[in-house]
């Protein structure tokens, strides 16, 4: 299987990369995922200062000029999600204040993503929300990585390029010894997810988990509609949180005859009780994420499999920054 990356990389030896007003800066969220990004991008991330004060308050400070660049925060709003957030929205403030010329808000892993819609009385939808704090910020462009829902990407009132960890995930994959593939959709929501990553696994056939969520973040497994004993499974989601959903569907997929069962997610929230769920002896072969999110030490466990999407989103910024096409990376 050819990858994105192999694609892209014998494009950028035909272009002569002009870096002069392309400026990189990492936020405190994930800086080991920007240093990787600039790394393949060939510059280094601008210095940037980021304290607390005694009473809560952030400051930050950039530490070069970027009067006439097209600077890209690098800022996954992970946990915790409100300062990673106040942070970002700080950083794009006194990047307008500096005269920067284009602020694109990178944004691998964006929180609140779940508040995408009512599905109750007096609830607010906080993923337009943030958009909203964001644009107003004075944000010119959004690039995300795996949104929890399409949708999402239609609340910013500016340019949004939604791309997608999938690529990476199938890579590595592809070059495990895996055989009688089936893709599993841990519920009818993540039907599409699953539908299309299924394609890239050479067309591996579809099964989806039928089940039904008794309260946030508990949720009950029903029955699993598709065919999947003595098959490898592989539950595909956007996410893994409290773990609660993949490792009910872990376990339904074993009771129904799987052989072998594998977790793919692009974000490793990880809020507990995930480790200990997770790394169940028997429960699952691997457990696949990228570093979107940057999993702490303790919730690393024998299963786990860490793949970079630095490259990916390097290449991103790269094709914004040139004014080139993002979506013919995933063609």
């Amino acid at each position: 299987m050819t990858s994105f990356l192999t694609a892209a990389s014998t494009e950028q030896e035909n272009i002569s990369h002009d870096t002069r007003r392309l400026r990189l800066i990492s936020g405190t969220s994930n800086p080991p995922l920007a240093q990787e990004i600039a790394t393949y991008i060939g510059i280094s991330c601008v210095p940037l200062v980021s304290k607390r004060f005694a009473d809560g308050e952030l400051y930050v400070q950039i530490q070069d000029s970027i009067r006439g660049c097209d600077v890209f925060l690098i800022q996954p709003t992970c946990a915790p999600v409100n300062d990673s957030l106040m942070e970002l929205m700080i950083m794009v403030d006194a990047c307008k204040r500096a005269s920067a010329r284009q602020i694109t808000a990178v944004i691998p892993y964006y929180g609140y993503a779940r508040a995408d819609r009512k599905t109750a009385g007096r609830e607010s939808i906080t993923a337009k929300l943030t958009a909203n704090l964001l644009v107003k910020s004075g944000v010119d462009r959004v690039l995300a990585m795996d949104l929890h829902s399409a949708q999402i990407q239609g609340y910013f009132d500016i340019p949004c390029d939604h791309i997608y960890g999938s690529p990476v995930l199938v890579d590595y994959l592809s070059t495990k010894d895996l055989e009688e593939i089936v893709v599993v959709s841990p519920d009818v929501g993540g039907v599409a997810r699953a539908r299309a990553f299924a394609k890239q696994m050479k067309d591996s056939p579809l099964a989806i988990i039928d089940k039904r969520r008794s309260a946030h973040n508990v949720a009950e497994s029903l029955t699993v509609i598709g065919e999947v004993a003595n098959k490898t499974a592989i539950l595909i989601d956007d996410m893994i949180d409290t773990g609660g959903t993949i490792c009910a569907g872990a376990e339904l997929l074993r009771k129904e005859g799987a052989k072998r069962v594998i977790a793919c997610a692009s974000h490793a929230v990880f809020s507990p009780p995930a480790y200990s769920r997770l790394s169940q002896p028997g429960l699952f072969e691997k457990v696949i994420v990228t570093n979107s999110i940057p999993v702490k030490e303790e919730n690393h466990f024998n299963q786990l499999k860490v793949l970079s999407v630095a490259n990916m989103l390097g290449e991103a910024i790269w094709r914004i920054h040139e004014e080139s096409s993002v979506s013919s990376m995933f063609r």
